[in-house]
């Protein structure tokens, strides 16, 4: 016994010259993430590039998301899995800077999308500002202590400058206390004036400095504790929801301060939000320069605004402020969250604001609350300038999870001028380049394309109506980034497709060659002029053969939708296959993805699809256990068996291999039953069904091969099966070559005969066919383990396993991968979102790493159903997120985002 296991052993352990061998084939695996478009569920902060027009979004969990125009979207993750407090660019200068919560300063260059440099802040940084147009940044502390950086636009190295506000020195000026060594800077603003040497500082306490950094000197004051303020007032059409006309003196007493804007365009007017909800306007220009430090301002420089007449009122989070017109100073839009009695509807509060002449008076001559569909995260303004110089703003505002809503300055004008308090209408949707909430993705698949088909598919792609606006606007304000240059766009290809189907029915393809996904064509399910029951239900399974370009669609209705990608295909007929009867009806038109026939069987949903023999057939596996073949020459029925041996167990998984003659290996089993076919058979079915069963059955037929199924002892759930050959390339295996060179049929007829002649030329291999597919090993991936069988000894009823790894947890996942041509791995997910790659045959561990380490995700209930993989990269979604992850090292690394010259 000791000698036959140290034997078996000594066969299934790889030799020394294998190992080396493994290594170097893995040495360049690399798990990062190529492709992520949408906003993370965590989203909790925004900043934009007014200049070359991007957006940042900051996370609870370390990553930032950018966004510019036609489909660029890159993704950074901090090493620091901490939220982002404070984020804003460089302006034009490729550089985006954040603070973690643990006040760790990064600096992220956009070009080569990494991070540059690194800051740990010694105390906590409570206010963070980049000074407009420069490489200055002000840091403000829990402590009252105001630094300034200066940021190294082609290192992005930081360098603390010898220049400090201290708040010590600020109390020594004015003579007066601070309550207690506790005093942070909440807020820090560089005055937009012409001299742009001055800051306004707010503290936590209510006191407000403008201080002049060349003289090093106070020029203003505010937030004095016996100021006489005075209210501002409203029109007529919104007295009833604010304030009343009593402008009696108000004294301010202590007010912390939770929000801070400029409101005019010189910085002459400074918009403070306070905890209680008050908005005070307080006018910090040339008039109040001259007064003594410390002295207190009349109440004509100080203006209050109330949203709401309640005594409790929410603290005033947010204030920004926008001119509507470019000549007047005053006048603008204010946005407020917060500052409205407690208890309402969460609402982004939105005035128009007018000043009288001289900025003696305030009044609000409209008034707009939008209700939020979630709670706040963040807003933020996107400033632009019109024809004939006009100023315009579109609204981004944030709310969780994880969505943007988008108000251009139309849609908020129209609002403004219906004098509604609460408008009935919504905001516009972001557009997401791939959906995946709205509409519902319900199932993916990513292929590689041999050179024939990616012509083809490249004029498909090329004939497609472009986009002219999103969502119906004309001016999108995201613009930025500039992607790397193709060498040749004429005769550029598509080498990678992406195809997600959703829950309404439709089907969407796009070309992810390259890292920015571009759309190819969108089927939506339906039939021109013909009335098919169940073709908008949700789609369960796809499969795209490479070479024919047939797509087949599968949906929860148990339909099975076969459409042709390519065009000048001369049959313009459709087909409607039932059980029982073929109809055929004419299609009214004659341009290409349209859908050419559709099977209905059964009325249970599809779980699996697969074409084999260049899309010659179709195998198709039902949520009953029942396996339909159908012929796609003639669009018929083959036959239909029943896998599940009347359990109605789910097909999980087909596995399609041509076999050869195994009638020898088949008679010569000693389990052989009277009622096994004896035929000659040259193709064999692996079924799989969820009660962890596996038949094989004749691909002519729908006979079994093996009457007894396998089945293992000990009951578990499942996952994956894979047929594979270690000498068997992927070239070899589908037989591109016989392909690759044909043109186009242009009749049924003539694909028919050109598929007769392929498989004539495959005849000649038929023979050490069977001699690979006996050869082969079968890998069955279960939720808590992986078994690897003998092809060979599966057929004949031998159930013994040769090589078996247990799972310390749950798997959900699994997907081969491919080097140079050859099956060479296995990629494992677990419920607890690990990551596992194993080495094939022999499943040795070569590299561990998670969701959470390479995209910050949880593992999310039925992931899985949306991941697809083409054996060098996976894709993966996750609520409104999609992500490619890249397996290697050496895969094409396009820049998303380049500095605008």
């Amino acid at each position: 016994m000791f000698a036959k296991r140290l034997f078996e052993k000594a066969i299934h352990s790889p030799s020394q010259g294998d190992a080396q061998h493994d290594n170097s084939v893995w040495k360049d695996l690399d798990l990062r993430v190529y492709v992520h478009y949408g906003v993370p569920s965590t989203a909790s902060i925004l900043a934009f590039d007014p200049i070359q027009r991007l957006l940042a979004i900051g996370t609870l969990d370390g990553r930032i998301k950018v966004i510019g125009g036609d489909g660029i979207e890159g993704l950074f993750v901090s090493p620091r899995q901490v939220p982002i407090k404070h984020l804003e660019f460089l302006r034009n200068q490729g550089i985006l800077v954040s603070i973690s919560n643990d006040n760790y300063i990064q600096v992220w260059n956009l070009e080569s999308r990494s991070l540059a440099s690194c800051l740990q802040w010694e105390s906590n940084v409570t206010a963070f500002s980049v000074i407009a147009g420069s490489n200055f940044i002000y840091v403000g502390d829990e402590h009252g202590l105001l630094s300034v950086l200066k940021c190294d636009a082609e290192s992005g190295e930081l360098c603390q400058l010898p220049y400090h506000i201290p708040a010590t020195s600020i109390s020594k000026v004015l003579e007066i206390s601070f309550p207690d060594d506790h005093h942070p800077i909440v807020g820090v603003l560089h005055q937009p004036c012409l001299s742009g040497d001055r800051v306004l500082i707010a503290y936590e306490c209510g006191l407000l400095i403008l201080w002049d950094v060349s003289k090093g000197r106070i020029l203003f004051t505010g937030g004095g504790k016996d100021l006489c303020l005075k209210d501002g007032s409203f029109s007529s059409a919104f007295k009833k929801d604010n304030l009343s006309e009593d402008t009696s003196g108000y004294y301010l007493g202590e007010k912390e301060i939770s929000a801070l804007c400029w409101a005019s365009c010189d910085g002459s007017i400074a918009a403070v939000g306070y905890v209680d909800g008050d908005i005070l306007f307080w006018k910090t220009s040339s008039s109040s320069v001259d007064k003594a430090p410390g002295a207190n301002l009349p109440s004509s420089d100080v203006v209050r605004l109330r949203l709401s007449s309640e005594e409790r009122r929410l603290p005033v989070i947010v204030l920004q402020w926008f001119p509507t017109k470019k000549s007047h100073n005053y006048n603008g839009l204010l946005f407020a969250y917060g500052g409205d009695q407690i208890g309402a509807d969460e609402v982004l509060t939105v005035l128009n604001l007018e000043w009288s002449s001289g900025a003696e008076t305030l009044r609000c001559i409209g008034r707009v609350d939008l209700t939020l569909a979630g709670s706040f995260a963040d807003m933020i303004l996107l400033p632009s300038v019109g024809a004939g110089g006009n100023l315009s703003v579109d609204l981004l505002l944030l709310t969780c999870p994880g969505q943007l809503h988008f108000f251009d300055d139309s849609y908020l004008s129209t609002l403004m001028s219906q004098h509604e308090r609460k408008p009935s209408v919504s905001a516009l949707e972001f557009p997401t380049v791939i959906p995946a909430r709205n509409p519902l993705l319900t199932s993916a698949r990513l292929y590689k394309l041999p050179e024939c088909s990616s012509k083809d598919l490249s004029k498909i792609s090329a004939v497609a109506k472009p986009v002219t606006s999103v969502n119906g606007i004309s001016d999108w304000p995201l613009t930025g980034g500039v992607p790397c240059q193709i060498s040749n766009i004429e005769e550029s290809v598509i080498g990678r497709v992406y195809i997600a189907g959703y829950q309404d029915g439709s089907v969407r393809m796009w070309d992810a060659t390259h890292p920015i996904l571009s759309s190819i064509f969108t089927l939506e399910g339906q039939v021109q002029g013909i009335q098919v029951a169940g073709l908008t239900a949700a789609v369960s399974s796809l499969d795209l053969c490479v070479f024919t370009l047939n797509l087949a669609v599968g949906n929860e209705s148990g339909l099975v939708l076969i459409y042709n990608l390519k065009s000048g295909t001369t049959d313009k007929n459709f087909h409607f296959i039932t059980d029982y009867r073929h109809e055929v009806h004419p299609l009214l038109s004659e341009a290409a993805c349209q859908c050419k026939a559709v099977f209905s069987l059964f009325s249970s949903p599809v779980q699996v699809l697969q074409f084999v023999n260049h899309a010659s057939k179709l195998a198709v596996g039902f949520q009953s256990g029942q396996v339909a073949v159908l012929d796609m020459g003639p669009l018929s029925v083959l036959f239909c068996s029943d896998c599940s041996c009347g359990s109605l167990s789910p097909v999980i998984s087909i596995y399609w291999r041509s076999s050869g003659n195994i009638d020898n290996t088949l008679k010569s089993q000693k389990i052989a039953e009277v009622n096994m076919p004896m035929d000659r058979i040259d193709e064999s079915v692996f079924v799989l069904t969820k009660d962890a069963k596996i038949l094989i059955i004749a691909g002519g037929t729908g006979n079994r091969i093996s009457s007894r199924p396998l089945l293992l002892k000990k009951k578990s759930t499942p996952i994956a099966m894979y047929v594979i050959d270690d000498n068997i390339s992927v070239s070899s295996e589908l037989s591109t070559k016989d392909t690759s060179s044909r043109k186009d049929a242009t009749t049924e007829g003539t694909v028919a005969k050109d598929l007769h002649e392929t498989a004539h030329l495959k005849s000649a291999k038929d023979a050490c066919s069977a001699g690979r597919l006996l050869d082969s090993l079968l890998l069955l991936c279960y939720e808590d383990s992986l078994r690897l069988y003998s092809t060979k000894s599966v057929i004949q009823g031998n159930h013994k396993t040769s090589r078996k790894v247990k799972h310390a947890k749950p798997c959900c996942w699994t997907s081969t991968l491919r080097k140079d041509g050859k099956v060479r791995g296995l990629v494992v997910l677990y419920q607890t979102g690990d990551l596992e790659i194993r080495s094939l045959p022999d499943l040795a561990l070569v590299k561990v790493s998670s969701l959470m380490a390479i995209l910050r995700w949880k593992f999310q209930a039925n992931m899985d159903k949306m991941m697809a993989s083409d054996g060098s990269q996976i894709a993966l979604a996750n609520g409104c997120e999609l992500a490619l992850i890249s397996l290697e090292d050496g895969e094409d690394d396009l820049r998303l985002l380049h500095q605008e010259s």
